[in-house]
């Protein structure tokens, strides 16, 4: 085998040895996805489509529609690629659930395509359990056990940063894998670009590239290759492609860097068994009760066969280094269940040379919870209360409760009032549903966002006619939920007057209650809020 750039003879040998096909297992990397999973993969995808479309959009996915109505090289809460993806799946379908969610389902399918093909050059040692049905068989299984999580049968309907992030750290690993298969160091920079991108979606990106750093600094195959230039201009593209992120940062006092990397040092060991009890738990639920000991199984296999198999190590270095810093974040605060998932497609792979009798048992099991979110997410056949039913909580009701403030709004400033809010994802979701009607978002995140700002604080006119043109220009209504009325803020308001209550929900079930208030902004509001797209 030619391995291009190499003229060192004890680096080839070590580079074969590690990487090529025969090295750690003699197998061959040939191997195409099978014609039926491709059918079975667009009547999926066309399915999570259909779902796209009639769901509601959450709250955050509003909000980052906000964002890519204002798209910047970073944002207060996460880097900004969901913007991006957002804004080419509106250029195309417009502003509409489709629009926003366009790219989850179209990059769920491609990157199932990509998990196969790694999971080909990346498969761990001869199959457990017996018969396996080869090559093909790890392919088919890695690809379903990782559609049959509900972390990407929701997240393939939906679109968070989480979206982006899975798609690039998978084409992070198959090109790994072809790096494997074929001892090309040019599959370094595809994988360098990959992980700048998952970067750009995530910060979290950053631990599984820490865990491809660990195995090129502890593996004799990969101190192998950083005798080469191949793994140090791929760690140069990643960083070249992740400095837009650090200059906005470095624009705005380091806002988001502070917000993320702030919790890293908590420690309350008084809580670690909850808070270690509920990372484990959410990722029962999100991976699903029987694809989860799957998941768990592929990373021992990966971990027990580390010592013998490069392809082994490298997705133990991939798995246990960011495992090991959620485990330590869960001894002091509590674990997010989404952030672990950008482990599921490692393990995955290494998952499927797991030939354990149950494993269509634990797909059939996670595509039927998938289909039930989906159906209750569109049709709602169960009345059930908000604290059961997510569908209910997070996307139900929002364009009723629009319509609602808007006729309220209506009613104010001879026809012209604004509608403002103090929770970033209902003003979100009031300026996406109301594109004709002034939407003021009252926060200090808006403040890092390049919006026009909402007009208060200075004299009308020249006469001093301040009063007067004030309360006709800046009236208009405020929405808070009932349960935030405790804290309720009232320094934007010069004058607040209760109005009533607006209830959200769906087929009598209430998900939230608002409290709404006719309001006249007060002088200098208008550097704390924003005027929503």
């Amino acid at each position: 085998m030619e391995l291009r750039g190499v003229l060192d003879p004890d680096l080839a040998r070590a580079l074969i040895g590690g990487l090529s096909p025969g090295g750690d297992g003699g197998r061959s990397s040939t191997g195409s996805v099978p014609g039926g999973w491709l059918v079975a993969l667009a009547a999926v995808t066309v399915l999570r489509l259909v779902v796209a479309a009639c769901s509601g959009l959450s709250p955050d996915e509003a909000y980052y529609w906000v964002w890519s109505r204002a798209l910047a090289p970073g944002y207060l809460d996460h880097p900004p690629m969901v913007a991006v993806w957002i804004r080419a799946g509106c250029a195309l379908f417009g502003d509409t659930a489709l629009g926003v969610r366009l790219l989850a389902p179209v990059s769920a399918a491609l990157g199932t395509l990509l998990l196969m093909l790694a999971a080909r050059d990346l498969a761990i040692g001869p199959p457990e359990g017996g018969a396996a049905g080869g090559t093909a068989g790890r392919m088919v299984r890695a690809g379903l056990l990782l559609n049959a999580t509900l972390a990407l049968g929701v997240g393939a309907v939906t679109m968070t940063p989480d979206t982006p992030l899975l798609f690039f750290i998978t084409l992070a690993l198959w090109a790994i894998g072809r790096l494997f298969a074929t001892g090309q160091g040019a599959w370094w920079l595809v994988a360098g670009a990959a992980l700048g991108l998952a970067c750009d979606s995530k910060y979290t990106a950053l631990l599984p590239g820490a865990g491809l750093a660990l195995w090129l600094l502890g593996s004799r195959a990969g101190r192998a290759w950083l005798r080469t230039p191949w793994p140090w201009c791929a760690g140069l593209l990643a960083v070249l492609l992740f400095l837009p992120v650090i200059g906005w940062n470095a624009a705005h006092h380091w806002a988001s860097f502070v917000k993320q990397g702030g919790r890293t040092g908590d420690w309350r060991p008084a809580r670690a068994v909850q808070f270690l009890g509920e990372l484990a738990g959410g990722q029962v639920g999100l991976a699903t009760p029987l694809v989860a000991p799957f998941l768990a199984g592929g990373l021992w296999r990966a971990v027990r066969c580390a010592r013998v198999q490069a392809r082994a190590a490298l997705l133990a270095c991939w798995s246990v280094l960011p495992a090991v810093v959620f485990v330590q974040h869960a001894l002091g605060d509590r674990v997010q269940a989404n952030w672990p998932v950008l482990l599921y497609p490692g393990l995955a792979i290494a998952a499927a040379s797991l030939a354990w009798r149950l494993w269509r048992a634990a797909v059939a099991v996670g595509f039927a919870l998938s289909l039930l979110v989906y159906v209750q997410a569109t049709l709602a056949p169960l009345a059930l209360s908000p604290h059961l039913d997510i569908t209910l909580r997070q996307m139900a009701g929002w364009p009723a409760l629009a319509r609602a403030a808007d006729g309220l709004a209506g009613e104010t400033a001879g026809g012209d009032g604004f509608i403002a809010a103090d929770e970033y994802g209902l003003a979100s979701e009031l300026a996406l549903a109301l594109p004709g009607r002034r939407v003021i978002g009252i926060e200090p995140r808006w403040a890092l966002f390049d919006l026009p700002r909402a007009p208060a604080g200075g004299p009308a006119n020249s006469q001093g006619n301040f009063q007067e043109s004030f309360q006709e220009n800046f009236q208009g209504i405020f929405l808070c939920s009932v349960r935030r009325l405790r804290d309720l803020d009232r320094g934007p308001f010069a004058r607040m007057v209760p109005v009533g209550v607006l209830t959200r929900g769906r087929g009598g079930v209430a998900a939230e209650r608002y409290a709404v208030f006719r309001v006249t902004l007060a002088p200098g509001a208008g550097a704390r809020t924003a005027l929503l797209p």
